[in-house]
């Protein structure tokens, strides 16, 4: 797959590298384009505007809830009928609160007009790098969308869950904003949820 990451962090650090150790084709672009092109190099990848990165086959936003609107008017008209993956947690690192009213993926969707689905947003972000054995829920509303990425998350070495449409997503990131408030109030979150 031609794939544009849009970002530089680490979502987009351990994603991008095991991607491109599976053959994927990966386009990146961030902020920094310096660190955009020693990743590139890294990963025997491109290093690219946001443009640029955003007319790949699938795309990866994996940028901080705070810099997704400046992404989004940056590549307007680019991602519209695109797979999307969206991995925000557009919550207060620390707190776990929520936008009120929608979710992070439905405003994607809402102002990007790609198929977005929602996942890799559970786990700490350097738990991609070595995610075998993890079960990766997704939610979205379009089915070719929603294959693509169980197929991408299958080259983790993962397993894809479809919960349901992309209405399902605030339940997602609610339960990340859960973890996320256990986890800097001490807790372990694994000792929280049931087994089964």
């Amino acid at each position: 797959m031609r794939i544009g990451i849009l970002g530089t962090g680490a979502v987009a650090t351990a994603l991008g590298a095991s991607w491109a150790a599976h053959g994927h084709t990966i386009t990146i672009a961030g902020r920094s384009p310096e660190r955009a092109k020693a990743l590139a190099d890294t990963w025997g990848a491109t290093a690219a505007t946001l443009r640029e990165a955003a007319s790949a086959d699938v795309v990866l936003l994996a940028i901080r809830w705070e810099g997704v609107p400046d992404v989004l008017d940056a590549t307007q008209g680019l991602l519209t009928g695109k797979t999307l993956i969206d991995p925000s947690n557009a919550v207060e690192h620390g707190v776990g609160v929520l936008l009120p009213q929608t979710s992070a993926a439905e405003e994607i969707a809402e102002r990007s007009g790609a198929h977005v689905v929602k996942a890799f947003h559970l786990f700490p972000a350097a738990h991609w790098a070595a995610a075998a054995g993890t079960v990766v829920p997704l939610c979205g509303d379009h089915r070719a969308a929603l294959d693509t990425t169980a197929t991408l998350v299958r080259d983790l070495g993962a397993t894809p869950a479809v919960l349901g449409p992309l209405s399902r997503a605030r339940q997602l990131e609610e339960v990340a904003g859960f973890v996320i408030g256990l986890a800097f109030a001490g807790t372990n979150p694994n000792a929280a949820i049931p087994r089964t």
